[in-house]
């Protein structure tokens, strides 16, 4: 049998394959995203090979260029108008580059910004032999209480990794609102979520208990993420596509020619529902709604304050983006579906939230289940289902995001021998010990209760308004009871500061650097700004309230 015999018993002669097309990038409308990630790779690099005396200003130097750079071309897009009329996807369908994804990612790195500044401040505790310390273990992978972490704090040994992480968990966050597929959705879920399990884990005090939330967050963020990924499996089987449009069209009945591999899935209702009911889960895991929150205290709680008020701000702001898009976007055929089953978990939310806080005697864990009550708000804003509804939901998120973590910034400042002193009865008096700090500190808690000439109260006004006007007004009454009963526990922490007998062995309250009273000056104004005059702002979230699709 000759060579050319024995090839060809397993070859057949194949005609020519096509030209495979190289994938198209839009750099220009990706470079808000590309930026953050390039300098977190540039983090990484810095680790590597910087000295470690010179590696903290090297890193704050690269990260906040990044994200100043990042945010100014965002600003660019939008004023080059892809925030309106050039609205588009990019990315070969995998990116949406339009008015909602631009806001939010606005959004996410100004609150990351402000997040770094708390992330770098080195005043507040404490120096440990000669050195200055801040927030986050000497050495992350050293036993708590052991030889070698004590030789560390000894050593000066400070955990510089903490920019880079924050820098990539950023970039998942601007990916996440403005995914435009299943599968790119998923990507970006991971990337921020691996980071901030990381950060949870690193408190320089009470190491055991950051450990021990980093260790929860883990377990149930991958219970979510199997959920959500689950999900996506089954709307792929439903759709036999990942797009958003091409999943929307499926749903409507809008497609033309049909897959006959796909015409017996298509009609299955049960995938559609299951998958979509799934998705929806893994994202209401990440905005902390009832019965997803059972993480959230315990993560408020035990992770270094400053990570606690990014992710606390940060997080909400994508994962409000991203459940938006998928409700809107790829499952608007569905909406009287999924409107009863969000009305109830707005429901339980609002009221859960208001009502468990009620019990709260640690000051994180009062501020964890007060974000789980306004995420029920927000909510009342996404079951609108009305163009209004998203316009009120992105200026509640700017708003709120801003007061979370000026607050989260000012918990920083209350210390005792053993650290920041989180339990309310350390606070009582504190009006009188540090009336400027108290008085901070009140102007957030009237911010987070909704009281007029604060953010919050333009925030909720304009969520309440378009849940309203959208068919949901008994949602509003059990939104103004919530708010009435959240009001209690607010006022109650500036009654204990203000109208309390300061303890002599009470706490005292750190004077910070320029950093974080930046943070806490940025946090007021905002604060201010949008109450007094929030007619620009709410414009602002108007015009940037459509999907491209």
């Amino acid at each position: 049998m000759s060579a050319v015999a024995v090839h060809s018993l397993w070859t057949t002669a194949a005609e020519p394959i096509a030209k495979i097309d190289a994938p198209q990038f839009e750099y220009g409308q990706l470079s808000p995203t590309l930026i953050v990630v390039g300098a977190a790779i540039i983090g990484v690099l810095v680790e590597a090979f910087v000295p470690r005396k010179s590696r903290y200003y090297v890193q704050m130097f690269v990260s906040v260029v990044a994200l100043v750079a990042a945010f100014a071309a965002v600003v660019a897009l939008a004023a080059d108008g892809y925030a309106t009329t050039k609205a588009r996807i990019a990315a070969m369908g995998a990116i949406a580059v339009d008015g909602p994804a631009l806001f939010l990612q606005g959004t996410i790195l100004l609150v990351a910004l402000v997040g770094l500044f708390t992330f770098a401040e080195r005043r507040l505790d404490p120096e440990a032999h000669g050195n200055r310390v801040d927030s986050f273990a000497a050495q992350a992978a050293s036993v708590p209480g052991s030889d070698s972490e004590k030789a560390a704090v000894k050593a000066g040994f400070t955990t510089t990794e903490v920019f880079p992480l924050l820098l990539f968990a950023v970039s998942g966050m601007l990916i996440f609102p403005s995914a435009n597929d299943l599968l790119t959705l998923f990507v970006a879920l991971e990337v921020f979520s691996l980071p901030l399990y990381l950060l949870c884990a690193l408190a320089r005090r009470k190491r055991l208990m950051s450990q021990e939330a980093a260790v929860k967050y883990f377990l149930l963020g991958a219970f979510a993420s199997a959920f959500t990924l689950f999900g996506i499996a089954l709307l792929y089987g439903y759709a036999g596509s990942m797009s958003y449009a091409t999943i929307a069209q499926v749903v409507d009945g809008q497609v033309q020619t049909v897959n006959p591999a796909l015409a017996d899935t298509m009609g299955n209702d049960a995938l559609l529902l299951v998958g979509a009911a799934m998705l929806v889960m893994g994202l209401l895991f990440k905005v902390g709604a009832v019965p997803f929150h059972m993480w959230t205290p315990d993560v408020y709680q035990g992770a270094p304050t400053p990570v606690t008020g990014f992710m606390a701000a940060a997080t909400k702001v994508a994962a409000f983006g991203a459940l938006l898009r998928v409700l809107y976007v790829v499952l608007p055929g569905l909406r009287w579906d999924w409107r009863p089953v969000m009305w109830g978990v707005a429901i339980v939310t609002m009221l859960g939230g208001a009502i468990v806080a009620i019990t709260q005697t640690d000051i994180k864990r009062l501020l964890a289940y007060s974000s789980i009550a306004h995420a029920g708000f927000i909510l009342a804003g996404v079951i609108a289902a009305t163009p209004d509804g998203v316009s009120s939901v992105l200026f509640y998120l700017a708003a709120y995001s801003f007061v979370t973590i000026g607050a989260f910034a000012v918990v920083t400042l209350v210390r005792d021998a053993g650290g920041e002193a989180t339990h309310l009865s350390k606070w009582a008096g504190l009006g009188r010990r540090s009336p400027l700090v108290a008085a901070v500190f009140a102007v957030f808690l009237l911010a987070f209760a909704g009281i007029p000439l604060t953010s919050g109260f333009a925030g909720k006004f304009a969520v309440f308004k378009a849940a309203a006007e959208g068919g949901a007004a008994p949602l509003v009454v059990v939104g103004v009871i919530s708010s009435a009963i959240a009001a209690f526990f607010y006022i109650r922490v500036i009654v204990l500061m203000f109208f309390s007998e300061p303890r002599p062995e009470g706490p005292t309250v750190a004077v910070p650097s320029l950093l974080t009273t930046t943070a806490i000056g940025v946090g007021v104004a905002v604060t201010l700004v949008l109450g007094v005059a929030p007619q620009y702002f709410l414009d602002l979230a108007n015009q940037a309230g459509v999907f491209v699709r």
